[in-house]
């Protein structure tokens, strides 16, 4: 086909949907909404926003202890419990005895769910899998804690 009616043709289809849309070019389109946890609007109370940021500072070093841990020669976090054992000391030493979880209960409820459903409930040893689960799963609520806070 001849490359001067080709041009036409495009020409002329681009001309009909200019009229259509009044010539007009359409909008940005939104971006999708993140599918993910959110915890905006679950912490409440005076406490709400200092809360937030405890607990997503909480959950970021936790992720980042235990991705460490998991480097190591010999990795001293060998098991579920232990790594639930790792986030209930930290978790009193770094709340020195406040309950964040008394005062938020609807974000402890959001934590243990989320816990559960992406690392499960076993205590048992964990391989380099389980522990990237426990890291993200960390790494998730801390971010969102951390979205929640602003």
């Amino acid at each position: 086909m001849n490359p001067r009616i080709v041009a036409g043709v495009v020409l002329l289809v681009l001309g009909i949907l200019a009229s259509l849309t009044g010539g007009r070019s359409p909008g940005p389109t939104p971006a999708p909404m993140p599918a993910g946890l959110s915890m905006k609007g679950r912490f409440i109370g005076p406490t709400a926003a200092a809360d937030a940021d405890t607990i997503a500072a909480l959950l970021d070093e936790l992720a980042d202890c235990i991705e460490a841990d998991g480097m190591l020669e010999q990795p001293r976090l060998k098991s579920g419990v232990a790594l639930d054992d790792l986030r209930v000391a930290a978790r009193e030493s770094r709340c020195r005895g406040e309950s964040i979880g008394q005062r938020q209960p609807h974000v402890r409820e959001i934590i243990h769910k989320y816990l559960d459903g992406a690392v499960g409930s076993s205590g048992g040893p964990i391989g380099p899998e389980q522990r990237q689960a426990w890291v993200a799963a960390f790494r998730e609520l801390g971010r969102a804690a951390a979205d929640a806070a602003r």
